[in-house]
């Protein structure tokens, strides 16, 4: 049997990009289950929401939402540290850039690991990598909320934390008045869950059930299409949930009869594969996800720091 491309590194086929208007001065760009960003006008400014991997594909993205508006970018929000979402953030020349405070400390911590970690398992989202003048560092920090008052009469952009899920630090981007929320990699809709830096069980439980309760008729997630109307939210909201417990139950039970590692991979990815083993990124995910929850359920409170060599690693172990 052939061996499998290591993570992403084999598709570098371009991916369609779509630029949705979700409501007036509210918008999404999604791209075949690459990462998703938004954006949101105030009264005189933008709210960014996410950055892209490199300045020049952040570049592109402005581009086109620049064929909606030329308001200045004030602030940009960064949902979470990983690399593909904070790195392009130059690009926007924002005054204020916004994230968790705990999301500058895993930057602080881990960032340029997880940088080398992510362009070697997905290259092509580094578009002219070149161009990163280096690690992106929030100018602004904040523990449960944070509100932008985006002026006129259109209202609060509420940014909220919801509890530990896909990282430590993740924040979501709640539009009260038209009830849009951008919840960053807390939610996939139609796309494999990446969780090698998660804490699923809270995640499962605790944080989506916040996440849930925004009540929201629109939702962006961090891959995959746009969720329209409370059924297409719920449903989103669901198999995040539902893809979160099936790893718990069989990456579980293989620990407590005393199994292995890579018993625990082949039996989630058995019972994954036939639901989710045709969305983005599954193969490329499971392996580190799998992983990660091991050490979770062993008591490894903090995901281990995510190396090139590390990486490379657990994919020989695991998905080889």
């Amino acid at each position: 049997m052939a061996r499998k491309p290591f993570a992403s590194s084999a598709d570098l086929a371009d991916k369609q990009q779509t630029l949705e208007v979700l409501a007036d001065g509210v918008y999404a760009l999604t791209a075949e289950g690459d990462p998703n960003i938004g954006a949101v006008e105030g009264e005189d400014f933008v709210v960014c929401f996410e950055a892209l991997a490199t300045p020049v594909a952040a570049r592109e993205w402005l581009a086109l939402l620049r064929q909606h508006t030329d308001k200045p970018v004030k602030f940009l929000v960064l949902s979470h540290y990983h690399a593909v979402r904070v790195l392009g953030a130059s690009a926007f020349d924002a005054e204020v850039i916004v994230a968790h405070e705990r999301t500058r400390e895993l930057i602080a911590e881990r960032g340029k690991q997880d940088w080398e970690s992510e362009y070697g398992r997905m290259p092509r989202l580094f578009k002219e990598p070149a161009s990163i003048p280096g690690l992106t560092w929030p100018t602004a920090t904040f523990a449960d909320r944070f509100t932008i008052d985006l002026g006129g009469d259109r209202g609060d952009l509420v940014l909220q934390y919801c509890g530990r899920g896909h990282t430590e630090g993740d924040i979501v981007a709640w539009l009260p008045r038209r009830r849009i929320l951008f919840a960053g990699d807390l939610v996939e809709a139609h796309a494999a869950l990446y969780t090698g830096d998660a804490f699923h069980q809270e995640w499962s439980t605790g944080t989506l059930d916040t996440v849930a309760g925004f009540g929201a008729e629109t939702l962006v997630g961090g891959r995959g299409a746009v969720a329209s109307g409370r059924e297409a939210v719920d449903a989103a909201i669901g198999q995040t949930r539902e893809f979160l417990r099936v790893m718990l139950h069989e990456v579980g039970s293989v620990r407590q009869r005393g199994g292995t590692l890579k018993e625990a991979f082949e039996a989630t990815h058995a019972a994954l594969v036939d639901q989710y083993g045709g969305w983005p990124i599954f193969e490329h995910c499971l392996p580190f996800d799998v992983s990660r929850l091991w050490d979770e359920l062993s008591g490894v409170e903090r995901p281990r720091i995510c190396t090139g060599e590390r990486d490379r690693a657990v994919w020989q172990e695991l998905q080889d």
